[in-house]
C-alpha cells in the first residue's frame, strides 16, 4: 500500500510532496529529542542540588590534646552527618593547624576562603586567634565560631568583628569562682602563677582576678610569671630558680592561672621537688589545666596532689551525648593509641555541637535564599541543646552562664566534688538552686595558713618589761609558773578577739628582751604574734605584718617646765593690731567730738594748746568713764554713747583676757632646742628597751656616752629632781601619760618627731593581722578605742588635759572687734557729714558774693567760718545747749 501511494504521488507530484513529508518528520523527531534533553538536564540539575557540599573550615591545633579531641569530634559529627540519607547535604572538613599562633592562623584563614571556598570557618582555641580570622572573615563575610572568648568582652566586639561568633563564655563567672574557693577557706594572700606569651593573652584574666578576690577579702600577694616554654633550653633548671621566689614568700596558696601543657609538667615536679607541694600547700588551676589532667601520666598526677581546679560542667546523662561518647571514643582510640584517656573534654562537645549549629542554619536557609549574612543571622538564633548542652547565643555569645565542676586531684587521679553555679555559689548537684552556703566535700581540710586550733594555738609573746606599765603589765600569779597579763593593750586584744566572728585559740608566753627581739621572734616564727606596745617601723614591716595602728606614735622631749612671767603681760590681752587699731578710733572719736562741740561749747575753745589738752583729756578719761565735760550737740551726744559703748565692750574684753592669763599658770620649758643639749653634752635618758636609743644616735646624732637609760616611768622624776639629766625622750604615747600625771613640773617641747604607731604583730601574710586591723578601725570609728584610752590614760586629780593644753590664753585680734569699730566708725562720719553739710548751708545763705575774689581767697573764708562760725557765747553753767 506504501508502494502504491508512493507511486501515485510520484505519479502526480513526485519531488515537492517527498521533500514536504521528510521536513515534517525531521522535525518530529527534534522536539522529542529536545524535550528528553531538558528532562535529563532537570534531573541532574536536582541530582546536584541533592549532593551538594557545604564546605566547612576548621581552625585548630592538631599536635595538642584538645586540638585531638577537637579533630576527633568533627570528624565524628561530619560522619555521622553525612552517613544519613535524608539528608540533602554533604559535609566537606578542611582542618589546618595553627599551633595557637595567631599569625598562622590568619594565614590559613585566607587560606581557606580564597582556594578551598569555605562557608564557615570554625575552631580557634584562644582569643588572639579569634580576632585575627574574626577580622578576616568580616572582611570576606564568612561566619567565624570560635571556641574562645575574652576574658572581658570589649564594648565594640559586635562592631568590630560583626561574623565572629563566640562559642564560649567570659572568664569573668570562672574568676568569681576561683574566688569562692579562697574566700571559702579565708585564705587572704594568693601568688598567681602564670606562663608569658608574646601576645599577652592573660591580661584580661589578670584583670578580673583581683577585683574578684576583694569581694571575698583576699588579695593577690605575688606574680610569679613564667618564660614561654619554648624559649627555655633547660625548663627543669628555670623553673626551679622561679620556684626559689615563692619559699621566701608566707602564703602557700598559688593558683596557675594559664600555662601550656609541658609548662604545666615542668611546673609540678619542680614544686614537688621544692617541698611547696604538701599538705600546707594549696594549688588551684584554671579549667585549662584541669583539661590536661586526662592527658597527664600517672607520676605527673601524684605531683599535683591536693590540686584544686574547676572544668565546665556538662551532662553524660543524656542520649546525644551517649551516642556522641560511643563514636568518639572508638575514633580516638584507633587514631591516637598512645594517649590512655579518651573522655571528650568541653571543646570537643562544643565542636561536635559547632557541625549540628552550621547544619541547622543550612537547612533553615532552603526556604530564605543563601548569603552570608543570611547564614549568620540562621546561626545567631540556633536554639537547642547539644552535646555540651545548652546551645543559644546572646549579643554574638553563649548566653547562659556556665556551671562548673571543682576536681580534685588525689593519689594518681582526680575526682569531681562539688558545683558552683553562678550567683548561687557551691552544690551538690547542678540542679540545685536553693542550697545557698553549701560547701559539701570541698570543705576538706587545705592548706594555704595554718590556722589555730585548740591542740595547736596561735604562741603569742608579750613584752615582760615595759617602761609604763599602763600598756602592758605582767606579773606572777597565784599559782607557781603562771603569768598575769593587764594593761591598755592587752584590754584591746581580748576586745578584738570578741569581734573577729572566728574563734582564736592562744598563749601568751612573756618575753624578756627587747622589742627588737621580740619583732624577730615573730618573723623567724618562734611566736606566731606579738601583742603590745610595739611600734610600726619600716624595717620592722619588711619582715612582719603590722595591724592597722590603735595609737599614735612619735618621739617627744621631755623637760622640766618653768613660769614664764612677764612685765609687760599686761599688753598681751590684745595684739598689736588691735592696740593699733583701738588708737586709730580713739584718735578719729576725739577729732570728730573737738569737730561738733568748738563752735558751741567754750569747754573747746580758747587757745590751741588749750583746745588739744581739752580733747585728749576727753578721750582718755572716757575709757574710763570719767569724762567731766560737758557735750552740747545732740551729734556730740550720739558720737559719745556709741563711742562709750565700745569703751565698755574693750573694757571687759581686756579684764577677761588679763586675768584668765594672770589666773592659769603660764608654764615653758627651761630646754627648747635639741641643738642646745647635744653642744653642752648634757646628758639625756630613754627607754632602752626600745628603739628610741638607736633613733637618738643615729638619726639626731646624740654622742651615746650623753645617752642613759631608764627601766621605769618612776625613776624620771627622780633623775630630773637631781638635776642628772637635761631631758628625757620618750615616744608619743608614753609622753602622754606621763605629763597626765605631772604636768605640774613637765612639759613637752616641740617638735615632734613622727613615727608609724603602735600595733600588733603577725607573721607575714597572715589572715588574722586584716581582720585584727578591721576590728581596730572598727574601734577607731566607732568611738571605743577613745573610750579605752580615756580608762586606762585618765589624768591625776591636779592635772587635767585641758588645762595642760590650753595653758597659753590667745590675745585678742581685731578680727573679734572689727564690727564694733565698724559701727563706731560710721556713727562718727555720719555726723560728721551731717554737720558739714548744715554748716555749708548756713555760709552760702549768708555770705555776701564777691566776683573779684580768688578761689583761694573763698576757701579760706570758708574755712574761718567753719572754725568760727555763729559763736554763740554761752555760759559754762549752762544745763542745756542748743539744739543743732
Amino acid at each position: 500500500m506504501d508502494d502504491s501511494f508512493c507511486y501515485h504521488v510520484k505519479a502526480q507530484n513526485p519531488r515537492p510532496r517527498c521533500i514536504f513529508f521528510a521536513s515534517r518528520v525531521l522535525k518530529l523527531w527534534l522536539f522529542f529529542f529536545v524535550f528528553i534533553c531538558l528532562l535529563v538536564l532537570s534531573n541532574g540539575e536536582e541530582t546536584t542540588n541533592a549532593n551538594k557540599l557545604i564546605k566547612i573550615g576548621a581552625i585548630i591545633d592538631i599536635n595538642s590534646r584538645t586540638g585531638r579531641e577537637e579533630k576527633t569530634a568533627l570528624d565524628v559529627a561530619a560522619q555521622s552527618f553525612n552517613n544519613n540519607d535524608s539528608n540533602n547535604h554533604k559535609l566537606s572538613l578542611h582542618i589546618q593547624d595553627s599551633g595557637r599562633n595567631p599569625l598562622l592562623a590568619a594565614t590559613v584563614a585566607r587560606k581557606l576562603i580564597k582556594e578551598q571556598e569555605v562557608e564557615v570557618i570554625i575552631g580557634l582555641e584562644t582569643w588572639e586567634e579569634a580576632v585575627v580570622v574574626g577580622d578576616i572573615g568580616s572582611r570576606a563575610q564568612v561566619p567565624v565560631l570560635s571556641f574562645a572568648a575574652p576574658a572581658i568582652t570589649p564594648p565594640l566586639a559586635a562592631t568590630r568583628w560583626p561574623f565572629l561568633v563566640r562559642m564560649a563564655n567570659e572568664d569573668s563567672k570562672r574568676m568569681k569562682c576561683i574566688a569562692a574557693i579562697i574566700g571559702l577557706f579565708h585564705w587572704k594572700r594568693v601568688i598567681v602563677i602564670y606562663e608569658d606569651d608574646v601576645f599577652g593573652s592573660e591580661s584580661g584574666k589578670l584583670a578580673l582576678l583581683p577585683e574578684a578576690l576583694q569581694d571575698v577579702g583576699s588579695e593577690v600577694e605575688f606574680r610569679l610569671v613564667l618564660p614561654p616554654f619554648s624559649s627555655v633550653t633547660n625548663p627543669n633548671v628555670a623553673v626551679h630558680e622561679l620556684l626559689k621566689k615563692l619559699q621566701k614568700k608566707q602564703s602557700r596558696v598559688f593558683f596557675v592561672l594559664h600555662s601550656s601543657f609541658s609548662m604545666t609538667i615542668h611546673l609540678f615536679e619542680e614544686a614537688k621537688k621544692s617541698g611547696l607541694v604538701g599538705k600546707d600547700s594549696v594549688w588551684i588551676v584554671t579549667e585549662t589545666i584541669s583539661s590536661y589532667l586526662d592527658s597527664f601520666n600517672s607520676s605527673v598526677i601524684s605531683s599535683m596532689e591536693g590540686t584544686l581546679g574547676i572544668k565546665t560542667y556538662y551532662s553524660e546523662e543524656t542520649s546525644l551525648y551517649k551516642k556522641f561518647y560511643t563514636n568518639f571514643r572508638t575514633t580516638f582510640r584507633n587514631k591516637y593509641h598512645e594517649e590512655d584517656n579518651s573522655q571528650p573534654g568541653i571543646n570537643a562537645l562544643r565542636a561536635y555541637d559547632s557541625i549540628g549549629i552550621i547544619t541547622q542554619a543550612m537547612e533553615k536557609l532552603k526556604s530564605d535564599g543563601k548569603s552570608p549574612k543570611k547564614l549568620l543571622k540562621k546561626i545567631l538564633s540556633s536554639n537547642f541543646t547539644g552535646a555540651s548542652g545548652e546551645v543559644c547565643f546572646e549579643e554574638g555569645q553563649l548566653s547562659y552562664d556556665p556551671i562548673l565542676r571543682i576536681v580534685n586531684v588525689v593519689g594518681k587521679r582526680y575526682k569531681e566534688l562539688d558545683f558552683w553555679l553562678p550567683g548561687i555559689g557551691f552544690s551538690r548537684n547542678p540542679g540545685v538552686k536553693n542550697e545557698t552556703g553549701y560547701v559539701g566535700e570541698i570543705s576538706q581540710d587545705l592548706g594555704g595558713w595554718a590556722m589555730p586550733t585548740d591542740e595547736k594555738p596561735l604562741i603569742i609573746g608579750v613584752p615582760a618589761r615595759t617602761s609604763f606599765e599602763k600598756f602592758v603589765k605582767v606579773v606572777d600569779g597565784k599559782l607557781p609558773g603562771v603569768k598575769n597579763y593587764d594593761g591598755f593593750c592587752i584590754k584591746l586584744f581580748y576586745e578584738v578577739l570578741k569581734v573577729l566572728g572566728y574563734h582564736l585559740p592562744y598563749h601568751f608566753d612573756p618575753h624578756n628582751g627587747t622589742y627588737d627581739e621580740l619583732v624577730n621572734k615573730v618573723y623567724n616564727k618562734t611566736y606566731d604574734a606579738a601583742v603590745g606596745d610595739i611600734t610600726i617601723l619600716a624595717d620592722r614591716a619588711d619582715h612582719v605584718e603590722f595591724t592597722q595602728p590603735y595609737a599614735e606614735s612619735g618621739l617627744s622631749m621631755i623637760v622640766p617646765a618653768k613660769s614664764e612671767d612677764s612685765a609687760w603681760i599686761f599688753v598681751k590681752p590684745f595684739t598689736i593690731e588691735m592696740w593699733l587699731v583701738t588708737a586709730a578710733i580713739l584718735i578719729y572719736t576725739m577729732f570728730i567730738v573737738w569737730v561738733l562741740e568748738h563752735q558751741s561749747n567754750p569747754e573747746f575753745r580758747g587757745p590751741w594748746n588749750h583746745q588739744i589738752g581739752t580733747a585728749i583729756w576727753f578721750a582718755f578719761s572716757s575709757l574710763f568713764f570719767a569724762h567731766r565735760e560737758k557735750v552740747y550737740s545732740n551729734l556730740t551726744r550720739m558720737v559719745v554713747v556709741v563711742w562709750l559703748f565700745v569703751v565698755l565692750v574693750l573694757n571687759s574684753s581686756y579684764t577677761a583676757s588679763l586675768t584668765s592669763m594672770l589666773t592659769v599658770k603660764r608654764l615653758g620649758p627651761n630646754v627648747t632646742d635639741i641643738e642646745l643639749l647635744k653642744r653642752a653634752n648634757l646628758k639625756i635618758r630613754c627607754d632602752g628597751d626600745s628603739f628610741v636609743r638607736t633613733y637618738l644616735e643615729k638619726v639626731l646624732n646624740f654622742k651615746s656616752y650623753n645617752i642613759e637609760n631608764v627601766s621605769s616611768e618612776y625613776k624620771y622624776e627622780g633623775e630630773f629632781k637631781s638635776h642628772r639629766i637635761a631631758a628625757a625622750f620618750l615616744e608619743l604615747p608614753y609622753g602622754k601619760v606621763f605629763l597626765s600625771h605631772y604636768c605640774k613640773q613637765f612639759t613637752t617641747s616641740t617638735p615632734t618627731y613622727r613615727f608609724g604607731g603602735l600595733g600588733f604583730v603577725f607573721q607575714k601574710g597572715s589572715p588574722i593581722a586584716k581582720d585584727f586591723s578591721r576590728a581596730i578601725l572598727q574601734f577607731s570609728e566607732n568611738g571605743f578605742l577613745l573610750s579605752l584610752e580615756k580608762e586606762w590614760f585618765s589624768p591625776s586629780l591636779e592635772c587635767s588635759a585641758d588645762v595642760t593644753d590650753s595653758s597659753t590664753t590667745d590675745s585678742l585680734s581685731i578680727r573679734s572687734f572689727w564690727g564694733l569699730y565698724l559701727i563706731s566708725g560710721a556713727t562718727s562720719t555720719l555726723c560728721f557729714l551731717f554737720f558739714s553739710m548744715r554748716l555749708l548751708k548756713k555760709y552760702y545763705r549768708h555770705r555776701v558774693d564777691n566776683v573779684d575774689e580768688s578761689v583761694w581767697i573763698k576757701a579760706i573764708r570758708v574755712a574761718k567760718y567753719f572754725y568760727l562760725g555763729d559763736v554763740v557765747l554761752v555760759q559754762r553753767e549752762a544745763s542745756v545747749a542748743p539744739d543743732l
